[in-house]
């Protein structure tokens, strides 16, 4: 460089590039420097605006500045191709610096002139355009004002005798009147002006009129239209940040609309083309492949064979034509993101490599730098050079590095659309029978951790390549320095790698069976939580924290070991550079070399560089192997079978035109076949798996006609609406629907409610008709419920409809499937979970009414509307059995009642589970619910206590321990590093050579910069001189040094594994606290909360208390005690550093607390609107039939396309704001490197270097701007983490508990008797609503059987949750054997009383867990009840008590559910029972031999019934008459029935309407 610089400029080879040269700046440094540098900005920065669009739709009418800034620009070019042909006339000895540097300008201003013309004509053309281009436009004034002087000071340049130079005078002249010009038409006013504001006022960017800064409301667009100065220094975002300041961001709509190119809709309609284009391909490949067998077949066969091979053809064309199931060509994801992304993100790698090498000019630069400080002779410009390309290399170092990681996440962003799109997508296609394989939570783990750990990788891939070259380069350095000598000690380091691996490998094995745990523990956690009212009724909450915290063990042992070993590998590699330089010393000096100070110390900080890239490569190839399972798993998915519909439905017109559904000879079947050649083991993979087959279906449905299903429980009833639908796999046989693309109103046996309004869940996407909507709200009895409701039909449903009651859930589906306005109706047994007189109603306004010109088909057990049907169809074990007209098929039936309407019915709008008052209250704290939401995204920092919270879960002692550890760990690190530099002064000292010498043999100690200290390295130029450190001075020192690395190493491995012991003491002690607290819960806590977010407690928040958390508080906490040590050796060392990192300290506090306020509330943004994604993919997994079967699929996947693209804005604007705040420290970086490259000239100029404690404070100095930087990061990462803490917290303290004391403790024998007391009870659900219980006095005898009956809101269940001590009574009190049950324990109280729920609750386990899960019943005892259940059959076939019932009982119906949970309560022994109408869902044969059995088991007990089947307590002792919250009667049926003015009498004989 020196050389080319010399003849270039004809300059002296010592001085080839002076500054300062004959009392004025050199004209060389003023050429290049001042003058081509410049020019070549400005030309880089023009170019970026070259084909700016124009403004469409605007007719553009720019001011006379812009033309006369573009004469202007091309008559600069024009005057340096002129100075071109004068100087080549002159044939100065400068001839080709000044070609190059004329060349460059000319080149600049064409460049300059066209992009001012495209500017013109775009949405700057209203404006003065980009005030960069201005500041880079009038750069060149500097240099021609300096070569002006220099020319007039040149008599020659004025003599008329040169003509040649006086016309370079005057064209010097004439550029800097054109500069003034082009000054003045900037400041010319704009013609039109329009009042609007700028995405960045600071760079005049567009005008956010222009369509492509805003979206369609308005909303400001990220990145789209600034300048190329405002995407390096995103000063785009500056807006943001402010509003960030002002607390402003309080909804994701705040935050900026993504870059059209990065939104949900264009990434995902790229990624969709690039799936089809490998589909093809992978198609095409297959096909040439079929056809070249089919070939070979046809040619080397003779007849016979020759027919096989028509036949292979034959059947392969049926396959493309969809006759038989085929498999879609597999289509590898990774090949799909490969060919969607693959380009962009590969050049990318070309951005890492130049960083990567940026990143060694530092050091080597740093070296010039110290050689020309410790020298006496070097010229100063030599310093200045030095200066400069520390500078410019740290400069573009900074901007490299910085754009490579925003580019890379803004593919990660890509890919991360792309897949959890994919996955809905998928999700919304595959069978019913084939997603069965995988559980909830499995799916929604798909579009969660895999899909998280996926687009992890793209961060970490470029990794993989440039640690072994960034390893390569240290190599070859440390070979320059020790030769072959360094192999001693790599062969120990590569001897550690194995070690690493394996550590490694354990730590995966062990993370994969945590998570395996973790899983488990997460599913029984939501399990427990979606069945609490029944756990707590059995008083299970004992039971479920054991089995939950055993799972918690059982995690904690694997995160225990994942802790200790990760103290291993962290204690292993932090001793690794001591041993290694230890072994490369000793094998240099066995080589018969003599160690040298300058050997050491560059050997040392090699190793040190050497470490790194050792140390990451394990890791960064487990984070690989991770995102390989990952993307495993998530392929397995992506590859199974969609939903056929063409292949299943039959297009061929049935006979009969007036069918609309045909079924032939069909078979069904849940199982999946794998393969064709399977079907015929189907019914044995069955059997053993206990599933049903619906065989030999033959049913033709015509159009409008009334299709009645009946059967006993486990029939196939469900199955047949699900074969009709297609959600089966149809094994064999014919199916037909007319007109299947419009889809069926479909009303599920388990209502299916969106966490929506009432209205949105019965609009469903459809148009808002008034008039329609009110006729359906009536035909499903609806208005009343609707006038009961907060909002009326504006009020929002909890999650899965948690505010409604199980009749109100059941007519919403189904005025949801009538305003579906579909020509077939599919209604699974709707009027189950309503009374008779409901039902009726139903029957006659709504199936007979608004649909009476519809095809119905209804499944039900209510044989009393039977006789309405035009046709009822009689199922029995998976075949149709019989089907006739209501005449021919009753008489088959048992026979009826003879007053089907009048003897059952009861004035009862639904069977409530909970009581109007509850329901009301329930609606009302949807307020509550949203405030709980609100409140999830708190404002501000988080709080102290927070912080205290975790302290105290550590534990005060050990906590204090920690820090003392780490206090000692630093405390030696920086003495060792002081060590050295004493060494080196005393070498100094000591050694009798050449100031010069000395200093080039320091330099490397002095270039070593890093946040641990000494680290970089630098080569130095062999010196010859044999000048050798003395032996036993080498020796003492290195012993010394031992010593304190020794000690350094000590005290590393106490803070490891003290650090990892706390971290796992706290993630102990917050997980117990939480769950029991939540488990005391009570339950208007659990009514009012979503079960989604107390589940994130258990998962996602105790995940980053367990691993997060303590990891980031880890670096967090080196980095402050790191910061420290840096600060004292600093001021030890140089103290006037303190001038610069006074100033530069303030400008890091405003900066960090500028971006912390923005980061934080975006990443709380960002957490919130993550939730409905997972939230809506749950509830779209759990209504599947439902979406699909009304055909709305592709609203549902514009629904979560909104959803990911609000969480993709903040996720968007949360790494912009982190690359906004990097390239502001990255430039104080820049600055201070600058700043000390100048105070390095300026000591050289003085004379007052002390080398070893300068060299150190330097070392320091250059890495304590990495280390504020890592720490800021740190502190909003932990401060983000500790948001999980303070959530844990929030449930752990702040939610309502249940009472715990007891202040009278009962007989072990009590209740003897059974005698139920009601003395002026009194319960109220909230403050300000009506009483629920108002007042009852009653007095049930023991062993008398209660019937209790009431309309909606009387009180019915408010007196089992009285009874239970759900809620607390507000006055009275309620007896048992004479003791008041409110001084009793609650876990006694509720072990004593046993209850039949509405709803089944059955937890994934066996059955023999779910009748008896504390095992104190023999096999012989639970086969007695499920016999009398009528359960035995299906248990065999599932075979027996040992099998698994499933997630929440899955493989039950839901009758089968009910009659699990009957024979749960028959093997009770305690002396009262309530029931809660817990037969609804099944048929009325088998009810009555329930009914029969309750009677006998429970005979001698008192047994309380809320009836909705009036017949099933017509003959108890009792019957309790409710209403609003009183008791009206309380007498026998028949003493009831005898009085007309009666209640009960009015309820038996009332009509309907």
């Amino acid at each position: 460089m020196a050389d080319f610089l010399t003849e270039l400029c004809h300059s002296n080879p010592l001085d080839p590039l002076p500054v300062w040269q004959n009392g004025t700046i050199g004209p060389c440094f003023n050429q290049l420097v001042l003058n081509a540098l410049p020019h070549t900005l400005l030309a880089v920065s023009s170019a970026c605006y070259l084909g700016t669009s124009r403004r469409d739709g605007f007719r553009v009418t720019p001011s006379c500045g812009w033309s006369c800034r573009v004469c202007v620009s091309f008559l600069l070019a024009l005057l340096f191709i002129t100075d071109i042909g004068v100087v080549t006339f002159l044939h100065n000895p400068t001839l080709y610096l000044d070609i190059l540097v004329n060349g460059i300008g000319t080149l600049a201003w064409l460049i300059h002139s066209i992009a001012l013309l495209s500017l013109r004509k775009s949405a700057y053309g209203t404006t003065k355009g980009p005030a960069t281009l201005l500041v880079l436009a009038l750069l060149p004034v500097i240099t021609l004002v300096i070569t002006l002087i220099s020319f007039c000071l040149d008599s020659n340049y004025i003599d008329i005798g040169h003509p040649l130079l006086l016309l370079r005078l005057v064209l010097v002249s004439v550029q800097l009147l054109l500069l003034l010009i082009y000054l003045v038409a900037f400041l010319v006013p704009s013609a039109r002006q329009h009042h609007s504001h700028s995405v960045n006022d600071s760079d005049y960017a567009p005008l956010l009129l222009d369509a492509c800064l805003r979206g369609p409301d308005g909303q400001i667009v990220a990145e789209d239209g600034s300048s190329w100065i405002s995407k390096l220094f995103y000063l785009w975002l500056n807006p943001l940040m402010k509003q960030g300041e002002l607390q402003e961001l309080n909804r994701p709509s705040n935050v900026y609309l993504l870059p059209r190119r990065l939104r949900v809709k264009a990434v995902r309609s790229h990624f969709d083309n690039c799936w089809e284009k490998c589909r093809q391909e992978k198609a095409a490949l297959e096909e040439s492949l079929v056809n070249n067998r089919i070939d070979v077949l046809g040619r080397g066969l003779q007849n016979g064979p020759r027919e096989r091979a028509r036949e292979y053809t034959d059947e392969y064309q049926d396959e493309k034509q969809g006759h038989k199931v085929i498999d879609e060509p597999e289509i590898k994801l990774l090949s799909v993101l490969h060919k969607a992304f693959g380009l962009k993100y590969y050049m990318l790698g070309v951005i890492k490599l130049l960083g990567s090498m940026l990143g060694f000019a530092g050091p080597l630069l740093l070296n010039d730098l110290v050689n020309f400080m410790e020298s006496g002779t070097a010229p100063v410009s030599h310093g200045v050079w030095c200066a400069i390309g520390l500078f410019a290399s740290s400069f573009c170092g900074a901007l490299l590095r910085n754009y490579f990681v925003f580019e890379v996440s803004k593919v990660a962003l890509c890919a991360r659309s792309a897949v959890i799109s994919a996955i809905y997508r998928k999700a919304l296609r595959v069978s019913s029978t084939t997603l069965a394989r995988f559980t909830l939570g499995e799916v929604v783990n798909f579009m969660s951790t895999d899909t998280d750990r996926l687009v992890n990788f793209f961060q970490s891939f470029h990794e993989v390549w440039s640690l072994p070259f960034q390893f390569g380069i240290t190599l070859y350095l440390l070979y320059l320095q020790v030769g072959v000598a360094f192999l001693g000690g790599l062969a120990l380091a590569l001897l550690l790698v194995p070690l690493n691996k394996v550590i490694a490998n354990k730590i995966m094995e062990n993370n994969k069976h945590m998570l395996r745990h973790k899983d488990t523990r997460a599913k029984l956690v939501t399990e427990v939580l979606f069945g609490i009212r029944v756990v707590k009724f059995y008083t299970w909450e004992k039971l479920f924290s054991e089995k939950i915290s055993a799972c918690r063990q059982l995690e904690l042992a694997h995160l225990k070991t994942i802790k200790y070993l990760d103290a291993v590998c962290v204690y292993t590699w932090a001793a690794l550079p001591v041993v290694v330089s230890i072994l490369t010393f000793i094998t240099y000096v066995l080589l018969g070399h003599e160690l040298t100070a300058a050997k050491v110390f560059t050997a040392l900080a090699l190793v040190g560089m050497l470490i790194l890239p050792l140390n990451n490569f394990p890791w960064v190839l487990n984070g690989t192997l991770e995102a390989k399972v990952s993307l495993d798993r998530i392929q397995r998915f992506l590859q199974l079978s969609d939903q056929n519909l063409n292949a299943y439905y039959s297009l061929t017109i049935p006979d009969d035109p007036h069918a609309v559904i045909e079924l032939k000879q069909s078979t069904f079947t849940w199982f999946v076949p794998r393969r064709r050649d399977l079907q015929e083991t189907i019914a044995e993979d069955e059997n053993h798996q206990g599933s049903l087959q619906l065989c030999n279906l033959n049913l033709t449905v015509k159009k409008g006609t009334f299709v009645a299903i009946i059967g006993k429980v486990g029939c196939g009833k469900s199955s047949l609406l699900s074969a009709i639908t297609g959600e089966l796999n149809r094994c064999e046989g014919v199916v037909y629907v007319q007109g299947r693309d419009q889809g069926f109103g479909l009303a599920v046996q388990e209502p299916w409610i969106q966490h929506a309004t009432v209205r949105e869940n019965i609009l469903f996407g459809k148009e808002y008709n008034s008039r329609f909507y009110q006729a359906v709200i009536e035909a499903c009895a609806l208005t009343d419920d609707l006038n009961i409701l907060p909002h009326r039909d504006q009020t929002e449903v909890g999650e899965n409809g948690v505010t409604l009651s199980g009749g109100q859930k059941a007519r919403l589906a189904l005025a949801r499937a009538v305003y579906m306005e579909k020509e077939i109706y599919l209604l699974d047994d709707p009027l189950a979970a309503v009374d008779c007189d409901v039902a009726n109603f139903l029957l006659e306004k709504c199936i007979l009414g608004i649909l009476k010109h519809k095809t119905r088909i209804l499944c039900t057990h209510r044989l009393e509307f039977l006789d309405k049907a035009d046709v009822i169809v009689l199922m029995d074990d998976g075949k149709i059995a019989q089907i006739g007209t209501p005449s021919q098929i009753l008489p088959i039936i048992e026979a009826l009642p003879k007053t089907r309407k009048n003897d059952e019915n009861m004035k009862e709008k639904d069977n409530t589970e909970n009581d109007q008052e509850k329901d009301s209250s329930l609606d009302q704290d949807i307020t509550v619910s949203a405030c709980i939401g609100d409140e999830q995204k708190q404002m501000g920092a988080v709080a102290l206590r927070v912080y205290k919270a975790y302290w105290l879960a550590v534990g005060s002692c050990l906590a204090l321990f920690i820090l003392l550890s780490l206090l000692l760990m630093q405390a030696s690190r920086n003495i060792s590093d002081w060590w050295l530099s004493n060494w080196i002064a005393s070498l100094n000292h000591k050694s009798n050579i050449s100031s010069e010498v000395l200093q080039v043999k320091l330099s490397p100690r002095l270039l070593l910069f890093c946040p641990g200290g000494l680290l970089y390295p630098v080569t130095v130029p062999e010196e010859n001189t044999t000048l050798h450190t003395n032996t036993s001075d080498v020796k003492f020192y290195l012993i010394v040094y031992g010593s304190i690395a020794a000690a350094n190493s000590v005290f590393t491995v106490i803070r490891a594994f003290s650090f990892a012991y706390g971290a796992i003491c706290a993630a102990t002690i917050i997980h117990d606290r939480l769950l029991s607290r939540v488990l005391k819960a009570t339950m208007t806590f659990f009514d009012t909360t979503p079960l989604g977010r107390i589940v994130n407690r258990f998962s996602s928040d105790l995940y980053c208390v367990d691993d997060s958390l303590p990891f980031i508080l880890n670096i967090l906490l080196a980095n402050v005690f790191g910061l420290l040590g840096m600060l004292i050796v600093i001021s030890y060392g140089l103290p006037w550093i303190l001038l610069v990192l006074f100033p530069l300290g303030i400008i890091y506090f405003y900066i960090q607390r500028y971006y912390r306020q923005t980061s934080r509330e975006l990443k709380r943004l960002y957490s919130l609107t993550l939730s409905p994604i997972y939230t809506q993919f749950s509830e779209t997994l759990t209504g599947l039939t439902t979406i699909r079967a009304s055909r709305a699929a592709p609203r549902f996947e514009q629904e979560n396309e909104n959803r990911l693209e609000a969480n993709q804005r903040c996720l968007f604007a949360s790494n912009a704001a982190m690359q906004w705040l990097d390239i502001r420290l990255q430039m104080l970086g820049v600055a201070v490197v600058t700043a000390i490259s100048v105070i390095a000239v300026i000591q050289h100029q003085k004379k007052s270097v002390d080398p070893a404690l300068v060299g150190l404070a330097l070392s320091y100095a250059l890495s304590v701007t990495n280390l504020l930087s890592g720490l800021i990061s740190s502190f909003t990462q932990t401060e983000t983490q500790m948001v999980s803490v303070e959530r844990t917290e929030e449930y752990s303290t702040d939610i309502p508990t249940e009472p715990q004391e007891a202040t009278l403790k009962a007989v072990p024998m009590w209740p003897r008797q059974g005698q139920i007391e009601f003395h002026g009870a009194v319960l109220i659900y909230r403050p300000g609503l009506p009483n629920a219980l108002d007042g009852v006095d009653l007095v049930i005898h023991s062993g008398t059987k209660v019937g209790i009956v009431g309309r909606t809101g009387s009180g019915k269940s408010s007196m089992f949750l009285a009874l239970f001590r759900m809620v607390e009574l507000s006055g009275g009190e309620i007896l048992i054997d004479d003791i008041n049950i409110g001084l009793i324990n609650l876990e006694v109280l509720r072990s004593k009383l046993a209850i039949i729920p509405q709803d089944p609750f059955l937890f994934s386990g066996t059955i023999r867990e779910n009748l008896d899960p504390w095992g104190h019943h023999s096999d012989a005892e639970l086969f007695s009840v499920l016999e009398q259940c009528h359960l035995i059959n299906v248990v065999t076939r599932m075979g027996g008590l040992c099998a698994e019932v499933g997630e929440r009982g899955k493989t039950l119906s839901v009758g089968q559910r009910q009659l699990v949970c009957l024979a749960r309560a028959l093997l009770t022994q305690a002396k009262i029972l309530c029931i809660d109408e817990a037969t609804a869902s099944v048929d009325q044969k088998t009810d009555k031999i329930l009914q029969n059995t309750i009677r006998e088991k429970f005979k001698e007990k008192t047994v309380l019934t809320i009836a909705h089947r009036l017949n099933t307590i017509m003959d108890y002792d009792k019957v309790l008459v409710m209403h609003l919250g009183k008791v009206v009667e309380f007498d026998s049926p028949a003493a009831l029935c005898q009085e007309e003015t009666s209640f009960f009498y009015k309820l038996v004989h009332s009509k309907t309407g």
